[in-house]
């Protein structure tokens, strides 16, 4: 099937205005505050650690070189805020991928008006919050397998020129396929099987975790990529996938 990359993408934007809406909201500032807090903790506790370390060093400098505590403490920033940024989806994903489930439930709802069949609001969202946290990170291992494959061909002598043309396309494909997975999950789909279904629209969904892709760079709007992905993602399912689909 030949589909338009271009509209994969604009389904993102479609996500960060569904989220504003009223029922949907809610759904993105709870795991959007559990997010904030965690890495404001990891952070307060680094800065602890780390103001001690420059005391402990500081006494040791000369007075002509006092200026470099000031450089190590924006070194500490600047370290904070890269760690923060290349983490961010990861840990995002794992809290609150239990929370991603409830905020397709609702965006598919305001879009169709009907819950998924297997909607289960709060009482199933808590129950499944171990489960939801354990298959994070089985799709975390799955791609980071595929990420270290793709890292070997960077250092090959030949195959170096189109590994960053692989790495594009590889990154887009699994973002495409971490959101997808939400709305999917809905209606009965697993993770593994969720693949077939997507190649059928593939360059629509590479197009979609393509753009997903360009927003994660982007700092702060960050924080607002994932739950606008997951409802970008939800209505690419309503609208391209779901009629044709059963599982």
């Amino acid at each position: 099937m030949i589909t338009n990359p271009v509209s994969g993408a604009w389904y993102l934007v479609r996500g960060f205005s569904l989220i504003t809406k009223p029922g949907i909201r809610a759904y993105v500032v709870i795991p959007l505050l559990i997010n904030i807090a965690f890495f404001s903790s990891v952070i307060a506790v680094g800065m602890r650690y780390f103001d001690t370390f420059v005391q402990q060093i500081q006494p040791a400098l000369p007075d002509w070189l006092a200026w470099l505590s000031w450089l190590f403490w924006i070194l500490f920033l600047v370290t904070a805020l890269l760690v923060t940024f290349y983490t961010f989806s990861l840990a995002a994903n794992i809290f609150s991928g239990p929370f991603n489930s409830l905020l397709a439930e609702a965006v598919e709802e305001y879009l169709t008006g009907r819950k998924p069949e297997q909607a289960g609001g709060w009482k199933k969202a808590l129950a499944d919050f171990i489960p939801g946290v354990a298959m994070e990170i089985k799709k975390f291992l799955y791609l980071a397998m595929w990420t270290c494959v793709l890292m070997v061909l960077f250092v090959i002598p030949m195959v170096q020129i189109v590994a960053p043309f692989l790495w594009i396309l590889y990154t887009a494909w699994s973002l495409s396929l971490e959101y997808m997975d939400y709305p999917m999950a809905n209606h009965g789909f697993k993770f593994p099987d969720n693949k077939k279904k997507m190649s059928e629209r593939r360059l629509q969904t590479m197009g979609f975790g393509f753009a997903t892709s360009v927003a994660t760079l982007i700092p702060i709007a960050n924080f607002l990529v994932l739950p606008a992905a997951v409802a970008g993602a939800t209505a690419l399912w309503v609208e391209k996938f779901q009629k044709t689909t059963t599982p």
